[in-house]
């Protein structure tokens, strides 16, 4: 069921004449005329609260936007030449309103619902993977690479990118990237058995 504020009231469809009244009231507040802004604003109020409590869907808060259109309109009447009628032009301002509230609300990260937030960032955490100790040996070994071997290892092995991919990055034949994989692949397993004899 709509609430009352959506549904459209009596009398409310077109009329040139109040369109025109509100066009002028505009202009007049665009010369600096603030009865005339008050005017404006109490005649489309209603019809920017409906549009971006439709738009939006939140009834709730559907005054904030109302406002932020207001203040946006506030700014750019200044701009307004009156190519077409104050409401519609208001009612575009409402438009991007809402527009820009849901790409900054898309944006922002979502906030957890719980009070203990490290046990929750500590369960989201992938499983399987190296820990800290692992990796930090990991880039040991791997500063123990000459540089093209380090990359192509790097690159196949750890990013998972195809030989040829891998070829295509580097610009070299595929034959070398798996030839420095290969020879990689030798000099971490060295390294490893001689740490596992020196513990």
């Amino acid at each position: 069921m709509t609430p009352a504020l959506l549904r459209p009231g009596p009398g409310r469809m077109a009329d040139p004449d109040r369109d025109d009244r509100i066009t002028e009231w505009a202009l007049a507040a665009r010369d600096g005329d603030t009865a005339a802004f008050e005017r404006f604003v109490r005649a489309t109020r209603r019809d920017v609260w409906r549009f971006v409590a439709h738009l939006s869907g939140d009834l709730h808060g559907a005054d904030d936007l109302t406002q932020e259109t207001y203040l946006r309109a506030l700014t750019a009447l200044r701009g307004y030449a009156a190519r077409s009628c104050a409401r519609t032009w208001l009612l575009a301002i409402a438009r991007r309103t809402v527009a820009d509230r849901f790409r900054s609300a898309a944006a922002r990260p979502r906030i957890a619902d719980t009070s203990d937030w490290q046990a929750a960032a500590e369960r989201a955490q992938p499983r399987g993977l190296p820990g800290f100790d692992e990796g930090v040996a990991l880039l040991d070994l791997l500063e123990a690479l000459d540089a093209p071997r380090r990359e192509a290892f790097v690159l196949t092995q750890l990013a998972g990118l195809p030989y040829a991919d891998a070829a295509a990055a580097v610009g070299c034949p595929i034959g070398t990237v798996r030839s420095r994989v290969a020879r990689a692949r030798e000099r971490v397993s060295a390294l490893l058995v001689a740490a596992d004899h020196a513990a």
